[in-house]
């Protein structure tokens, strides 16, 4: 989920309507097919031809057949010589109703700026997906199953690794920082797209976006970039945790807006430990959150018996320690990370504020150690992305698979700094200039790395163009990757679903 790597940048800075009960079988060619060598160099020689194995999955609907490619997309440059490759992996089912070129066509993108698609690859739309045991949290344990409720019931999907993630790299490795900014990576991305169209014959298919946390915001600009370079118009957009506004996300601690718009993340999260959680009593939390929390933060401290009151019913609402929210004038920021579950010996996970261990570090009053969710559980994905690609699809490499590239986060440029960066103005025009164009955002409630709040606030702030629910927000249990919970996982499937249909 920055989405994965991005929340390290942030703040220091992966179908419920009827898949029942079913039981998922894949069977594989013994062999993949290959297509031929290409004529690369540098570290692209340890690239493998592409990978294509036909394989099927039962769901509750009945089985899926579908091709899976494992593969790269070569890039070239002016000379001709290839410049870079970036890895893919591709599901195409071929037994699906309707013709394969009209069928919806998904590209999925996860975060970082600098994180590897394996996250919503092996967590919610592939057709295998990492199970992490009874409680969602045991990264030892982790295995690969089959996915009942995977995606490709009613979209195709290619997920892609941006440059320097995965296995996607440049010839030379001096030139990987030209891909690593806000446009540069929007032009690639896009420009990936485009070749795959082509190559596979799919202008004719429905085309949408999908993108998590910081791969929401290059959702939206690979979108833009599409429109603008390649003449290609995408019919959706769909966005898990995003990160959308960097004034709302990097801005400063002391803003009374970004203070209020974290809040009922936190509230969700408290009522998550009393097992007292219901929309309603979240709604108080929201309304406390825009009304009263707001207000006062944006004023003068309260004094005296009024700043007694307005401090026990922070407390109450967050979960947080009297003395904390006193000590801090209401403005929180990250005490939660140690405050929350302090009386207990734990610290919680800031990608899911309602998730707590054991604080390794308990003589430290900062919580900047090693976050409980990305570093703790969700790091499995990448050896689990290795070992499926080359036991399973056949992608055979002795190159590294880089779940979360951190010298692409430190050396990305944002084009005027991140608190500038955003996709607000993307939005807008997408909505305007496409008419048949749709967008849909969802959330987990106790999120604190893209707290829902934010992104409701931008969403509010976008005038209405066209009919109504063109721009929808979906909300569910869990943390920046909700998808980790079975339910909420089956349940933002459903939802993506009907999302799908209406558009046909």
């Amino acid at each position: 989920m920055n989405h994965h790597s991005f929340p390290s940048l942030l703040r220091a800075g992966l179908l419920a309507l009827a898949f029942a009960a079913a039981t998922a079988t894949a069977t594989a060619q013994e062999q993949p097919t290959r297509s031929e060598p290409r004529n690369t160099a540098g570290v692209l020689r340890m690239l493998p031809a592409d990978a294509v194995t036909d394989r099927s999955i039962d769901t509750a609907r009945g089985k899926i057949g579908y091709t899976a490619t494992a593969g790269t997309m070569p890039f070239y440059d002016q000379s001709g010589a290839q410049s870079a490759a970036v890895y893919y992996t591709a599901y195409v089912a071929k037994d699906a109703p309707g013709k394969s070129s009209s069928r919806p066509l998904t590209f999925v993108f996860n975060g970082g700026p600098g994180a590897a698609s394996a996250f919503l690859h092996l967590g919610l739309v592939g057709p295998r997906i990492l199970d992490f045991g009874p409680d969602a949290n045991d990264a030892a344990r982790a295995e690969l199953r089959d996915n009942p409720e995977t995606w490709l019931a009613f979209t195709d999907l290619v997920l892609v690794d941006p440059i320097g993630t995965g296995w996607s790299r440049t010839a030379k490795a001096e030139d990987a920082k030209g891909f690593w900014g806000t446009r540069r990576d929007a032009e690639a991305m896009a420009k990936f797209v485009a070749l795959y169209v082509n190559k596979n014959d799919r202008a004719a298919s429905p085309k949408y976006l999908f993108g998590e946390s910081y791969g929401g915001f290059r959702a939206a600009k690979v979108a833009r970039a599409l429109q603008r370079d390649q003449g290609i118009a995408v019919n959706g957009i769909v966005m898990l945790s995003p990160f959308l506004e960097g004034w709302l996300t990097f801005g400063d601690d002391s803003s009374a807006l970004s203070a209020a718009l974290k809040l009922p993340s936190l509230a969700a999260a408290e009522l998550e430990r009393r097992k007292a959680f219901s929309i309603e009593a979240l709604a108080a939390a929201e309304t406390f959150a825009m009304t009263d929390y707001l207000v006062t933060l944006a004023g003068p401290a309260p004094q005296g018996d009024a700043a007694k009151a307005f401090y026990r019913r922070l407390s109450d609402i967050s979960g947080l320690p009297l003395e904390t929210v006193t000590q801090t004038r209401g403005f929180i920021a990250d005490a939660y990370v140690k405050g929350l579950r302090s009386q207990d010996g734990k610290i919680v996970s800031r990608y899911d504020a309602a998730f707590a261990v054991d604080d390794p570090f308990p003589e430290q009053r900062a919580g900047r150690a090693p976050d409980p969710v990305l570093d703790g559980i969700t790091r499995a994905y990448g050896g689990a992305m290795a070992a499926y690609a080359r036991n399973e699809l056949g992608f055979k490499t002795e190159m590294t698979y880089t779940l979360i590239a951190g010298d692409v986060n430190s050396a990305w440029d944002w084009q005027g700094g991140r608190v500038q960066a955003g996709v607000e103005a993307d939005l807008r025009v997408l909505l305007s200039f496409s008419p048949s164009f749709r967008l849909l955002i969802s959330h987990g409630y106790s999120d604190m790395i893209t707290p829902y709040g934010a992104t409701r606030y931008v969403l509010d702030h976008i005038p209405p163009i066209g009919p109504p629910g063109r721009a929808q927000l979906k909300l569910y249990r869990g943390g920046h990757m909700f998808y980790l919970d079975a339910a909420s996982r089956r349940a933002f499937t459903a939802d993506a679903e009907t999302f799908y249909r209406a558009g046909e």
